[in-house]
């Protein structure tokens, strides 16, 4: 990196000491750092007071914060919703989810700025490498992708060093557990959770369980698959996911274990409470129940699969997803209503769905208790559903072969 001398560098800027070593190395290799911070819901006042005096302190020539909240929503976070998306049936993508609207939102700095280059802390270790470089060279082709902590090695012993030796002070504390905070939730790793084992009991900031004896409800309401209003009152998905995540988890609902695959070829382990997200996928599938045919249901299963895949693997700017949106769009035309949750001894019930697309018309049957056809017609309809079983059952006792293994 020669002859960089007043060339604009944008380095998504979190504060920790990956990216606090990002900013002197760059400067040294004669760039012009300006440090963007995005708020995907997890900084509070004095985070982001100090993140901005610590870019400063460090030598950008310029700090953005940017509140991406709703728009992580909305961008997102609304897709992983209309298809109940966990990756590998278990997490909601509540890391990688997050890295599409930060290198958005750094890129759209890059361009007012007249930026050459884009910068981030990735370690070479992970897979967020991977998220930050296919979305950025997808959106921006022509914007080079600079990455500091792959390039010396990740050594975080030798970050400290670095910055120490340029003056600026380094904390000696050392952080027992690796934390990200979103909108969608709080994930942990790091120290006995690497070694899957039982993380302290007082990590978990969300999901306290401090009213899991007692039992409340409340409502949702849908609009094409996207929650409109809680308990009977308009309300954003970013302040939505906000209210969700503390006052659910106070019954104790919303936090898991997960060990899942990585890009990588290794697997990960580690802890989450994301009782929102869980949450509305419950009330969400149940509303999905009485409103979509078998086959909608189905397929839709399949196509969850896929986003949430792509969500997880880096590729969600891919033309493949938007082949996708128009599916789940269509899809979810006709899931509208209200379901009423029950929280109760840990536990989210979806007591009762309200919605005028319903399937279940009591006109025709209704389960278990009156039906509008005769016997006959039933007993007509069950010799022909059964009918190619049956033969083919013939055929293989005739040649003796119905018990074989």
């Amino acid at each position: 990196m020669k002859n960089n001398k007043n060339k604009k560098v944008i380095l998504a800027f979190s504060g920790g000491l990956d990216t606090s070593f990002c900013v002197p190395y760059l400067i040294d290799k004669e760039f012009d750092v300006i440090t963007v911070t995005i708020d995907s819901g997890g900084l509070n006042p004095e985070d982001i007071t100090e993140i901005e005096k610590k870019s400063k302190e460090l030598g950008a020539t310029k700090h953005y914060l940017i509140d991406a909240k709703q728009y992580y929503y909305d961008s997102i976070i609304s897709w992983i919703i209309k298809t109940n998306g966990l990756y590998e049936g278990s997490y909601p993508n509540i890391v990688s989810s997050q890295r599409y609207h930060i290198v958005e939102k750094c890129i759209e700095i890059a361009k007012i700025e007249k930026a050459q280059y884009f910068a981030d802390g990735n370690t070479g270790m992970g897979n967020d490498q991977i998220r930050f470089n296919v979305s950025a060279s997808i959106i921006a082709p022509d914007i080079k992708i600079i990455e500091p902590v792959k390039e010396t090695g990740g050594n975080r012993e030798n970050e400290k060093k670095y910055l120490a030796n340029k003056g600026f002070k380094v904390s000696s504390q050392h952080k027992k557990y690796s934390i990200n905070i979103n909108l969608l939730g709080i994930s942990y790793s790091g120290s006995e959770i690497d070694k899957n084992n039982e993380p302290e009991e007082n990590i978990f900031q969300w999901v306290t369980g401090e009213k899991v004896k007692e039992q409340t409800y409340l409502t949702i309401e849908f609009k094409k698959g996207l929650p409109i209003k809680l308990n009977g009152k308009k309300i954003t998905g970013a302040k939505l996911f906000q209210t969700l995540n503390v006052e659910v988890g106070k019954y104790g609902f919303g936090k898991s274990y997960y060990t899942g695959d990585c890009m990588i070829g290794i697997k990960g382990h580690l802890v989450f409470e994301a009782p929102a997200i869980l949450l509305l996928i419950l009330a969400h599938k149940a509303l999905e129940q009485y409103v979509l045919t078998k086959q909608q249901i189905y397929f839709g299963e399949a196509v969850s699969k896929e986003m949430t895949e792509m969500i997880f693997n880096g590729k969600f700017f891919d033309p493949y997803v938007e082949d996708l949106k128009h599916f789940i769009n269509s899809q979810q035309k006709n899931v509208s209503g209200t379901v009423k949750i029950k929280l109760e001894n840990g536990n989210v019930l979806p007591v009762s769905v309200k919605t005028k697309y319903s399937l279940i018309d009591p006109k025709i049957a209704l389960y278990a208790q009156s039906k509008s056809w005769t016997s006959d017609e039933v007993n007509g309809f069950i010799k022909l559903y059964g009918l190619q079983s049956v033969i083919a059952s013939k055929v293989n006792m005739k040649e003796g072969k119905i018990y074989e293994d």
